[in-house]
């Protein structure tokens, strides 16, 4: 992996190492300059899991993309830092869809001086900093983060976006990479899959949290959320651009299926 391109790519400029200063610097900057994105979902292009296709396309093209990608592309760049990094499956809504939504999410856990850390740049961005896997919470604004444990050494982290919860489950020693592509496969190509269904975009911008779904722009900053609705396929383009640094002009091809979508989730808007 060519670290020097990643680094340029997050704006990361310390010396890299194998420490707790290094971890943080890499887990605030990466959800701060790559965004998570579906775009390719939604153009049916196909996602690859596999880290030098995954390297081209977030670092060389830099565009964004969901956990599979993310936290792919960091557990890489941490592995070859020489972090002690592991590769956690995980089950995001597992409290409403039982054991099956294992694998629709992958996370990572990092062994550092005796303690193992959640790292995790794929959840839509909203954590941007190592958490001790132990039970408690995180102010990490604009949300509020908190790790409950569970049964059998499985643990839950809740993201709170405005005191509404939303949550995944993980064990840190559990990886069945098989399930995970099967996941990955099946997340951008079943018409269940909320992927498949709809755009979804999310992005870190200092403190505050911009998120596109459909056509539904939200900024999230200082306890508030400020929403608008876009109006047109060209606005689409402008704001993934000027919002999320994604620069992909097909993407106003989707407007007519992002419109369907809203007005099937919103009849009334």
């Amino acid at each position: 992996m060519h670290l020097k391109a990643y680094f340029a790519r997050i704006g990361y400029d310390g010396t890299p190492a194998a420490d707790l200063e290094t971890l943080r610097a890499l887990s605030h900057l990466h959800p701060r300059a790559i965004p998570f994105e579906n775009l390719d979902v939604q153009l049916k292009r196909p996602v690859s899991m596999a880290p030098e296709v995954v390297f081209d396309k977030l670092v060389t093209r830099r565009r964004g993309g969901w956990c599979y990608e993310m936290n792919g592309l960091l557990g890489w760049a941490l592995g070859e830092i020489g972090f002690d990094v592991r590769r956690v499956e995980g089950g995001v809504m597992r409290e409403v869809r039982g054991d099956e939504a294992f694998g629709n999410h992958l996370c990572l856990a990092v062994r550092l001086d005796g303690r193992d850390y959640l790292v995790d740049v794929g959840f839509g961005g909203s954590q941007t900093a190592p958490m001790v896997i132990a039970p408690g919470s995180d102010a990490q604004v604009p949300f509020d983060l908190e790790l409950v444990p569970l049964e059998n050494g499985y643990w839950r982290m809740v993201q709170y976006t405005l005191g509404k919860p939303f949550s995944f489950d993980f064990h840190p020693d559990r990886c069945n990479e098989a399930l995970l592509a099967d996941k990955c496969n099946w997340q951008q190509s079943d018409p269940a899959s909320v992927f498949v269904q709809n755009l979804v975009a999310q992005k870190r911008t200092g403190d505050a949290h911009v998120t596109l779904r459909g056509r539904v722009f939200t900024r999230l900053e200082s306890g508030a959320e400020e929403t608008r609705l876009l109006q047109s396929g060209a606005e689409l383009v402008d704001v993934l651009n000027d919002e999320f640094d994604i620069n992909e002009p097909e993407a106003e091809a989707l407007w007519p299926a992002i419109c369907a979508r809203h007005e099937a989730l919103f009849p009334q808007a």
